[in-house]
């Protein structure tokens, strides 16, 4: 698998939280060489089936994006926006866009300049309110093309940087998605016994929502939800960031502990380097509602480090994506009938 042109062309997708459809048309057909049967659910998840006679396991990485919305079209023919998900319009001024109208229309999004701003307005943050998509069409053109709800997503391309780094839209959470596809690749070669679903959710910017229906649907007996954590930066506090160059397992209430001490062995027996951080409460991924399902299902998280989440340019190590892979398919190869021996009282 190429993975750069993998993560390239997924990141380029229009996906955003209940848009999901052509993302998962893509990833579909990337699973289909490696498992035995794919479907796409009425959430649009993608679940990849390789089937099994031992423990069934179910892996979730979430496919969708945040993004924007049309909410008005003013006189001079430029939109208003809102948000799908956590967009910090900060990042917006000078962004490029698409909106995806009855036409694919190129915007730009606008603001107004600093010589025009009070010595207030210069002290406060963007707001959403105050920018607009200019897409240089006259009113009249604008409403025949688009439509309130209309979707608008960026349009930024994705750059291989120095040191194995890649920088994209989307890598939260398509960068994971792609992890999957390679872990089962990676399973073509070893033996294993588990009953593995792979699953590209949906809706995880709003709430989860795919990877709760799916969970609910497979009713797995154990789950690995993988996710992006914030990598150090400049400025961030280090105490809230992990290191880019390692993945990351969580350890906090909503993880089962003995299933995630499993996954650190499996970590150190195959040389995979792995870092721990601690969520005190829900992690804000997938695993907790996957965790929460039916009955309830074993759930650990494994974490790709990124840069500059939530924006145009997110950045991480695939290197890192690849260990990730390879400690996937270790960990699967090596579930057996007597897996939860240890986990319960």
């Amino acid at each position: 698998m190429d993975l750069q042109k993998v993560l390239s062309e997924a990141a380029a997708l229009c996906g955003p939280s209940g848009h999901e459809e052509s993302v998962a048309a893509y990833f579909a057909e990337l699973f289909r060489p490696f498992v035995d049967e794919v479907t796409v659910d009425k959430m649009y998840n993608v679940i990849a089936h390789k089937k099994g006679s031992g423990p069934k396991v179910m892996l979730s990485a979430h496919m969708d994006e945040i993004g924007m919305l049309v909410t008005k079209i003013e006189d001079d023919g430029s939109l208003r926006l809102g948000q799908i998900g956590g967009v910090d319009p900060r990042i917006l001024p000078a962004c490029r866009v698409w909106v995806h109208g009855r036409e694919k229309l190129f915007g730009t999004i606008g603001a107004l300049p600093p010589h025009l701003l009070s010595n207030e307005d210069r002290e406060n943050n963007y707001r959403m309110d105050k920018l607009h998509v200019d897409v240089g069409l006259p009113a009249e053109k604008v409403r025949e093309l688009v439509r309130i709800g209309d979707l608008v997503t960026f349009n930024n391309g994705s750059t291989a940087l120095l040191n194995h780094q890649f920088a994209a839209k989307t890598m939260d959470d398509r960068a994971c998605v792609a992890m999957l596809i390679l872990t089962a690749e990676k399973l073509q070669m070893l033996k294993c016994d588990a009953d593995v679903y792979f699953v590209g959710s949906t809706q995880e910017e709003v709430g989860c929502i795919g990877a709760e229906t799916a969970a609910f649907a497979i009713d797995p007996d154990l789950a690995i939800a993988l996710d992006v954590d914030h990598a150090a930066t400049p400025g961030a506090p280090a105490s809230a960031t992990v290191p880019l160059d390692a993945l990351v397992s969580t350890i906090g209430p909503f993880i089962q502990p003995k299933l995630e001490k499993r996954l650190e062995d499996c970590a150190k027996k195959h040389h995979v380097k792995l870092n721990s951080a601690v969520a005190g409460r829900w992690t804000g991924t997938d695993a907790d509602e996957i965790g929460t399902a039916r009955a309830g299902v074993p759930t650990v998280l494994l974490s790709l480090p990124e840069k500059y989440m939530h924006t145009t340019v997110e950045t991480i190590d695939l290197q890192v994506l690849e260990e990730g892979s390879r400690l996937m398919a270790h960990f699967l190869s090596e579930l057996d009938a007597g897996w939860e021996d240890d986990l319960w009282i």
